[in-house]
């Protein structure tokens, strides 16, 4: 017979696991829309996306799911991109 507070680790631990799976889920599925925007070359998709992206990828480091170094790299990449994209330079901002 287990402890009862080893027990309720146990359910914790797997309701945050699922929240996290779900939060990681959500935020790997994003960034996969506005890659595809990205290479498919279209510049408006693209935009509409990047903000909510990059917003998502702020709100995944709130919750852990990220680290802040992470995110800030896949926004740094993001945003180059797109801006190749839209013929923005880095210079030019």
């Amino acid at each position: 017979m287990r402890k009862k507070s080893v027990l309720k680790r146990i359910r914790q631990t797997e309701r945050r696991t699922e929240v996290n799976r779900s939060n990681r889920s959500r935020l790997r599925t994003q960034i996969r829309k506005l890659r595809r925007a990205l290479e498919s070359g279209n510049a408006a998709e693209a935009q509409q996306l990047l903000g909510a992206t990059v917003s998502l990828l702020d709100r995944s480091v709130g919750k852990g799911v990220l680290h802040a170094n992470t995110a800030a790299r896949t926004k740094s990449r993001l945003v180059r991109r797109y801006n190749q994209l839209s013929g923005r330079s880095a210079a030019a901002r």
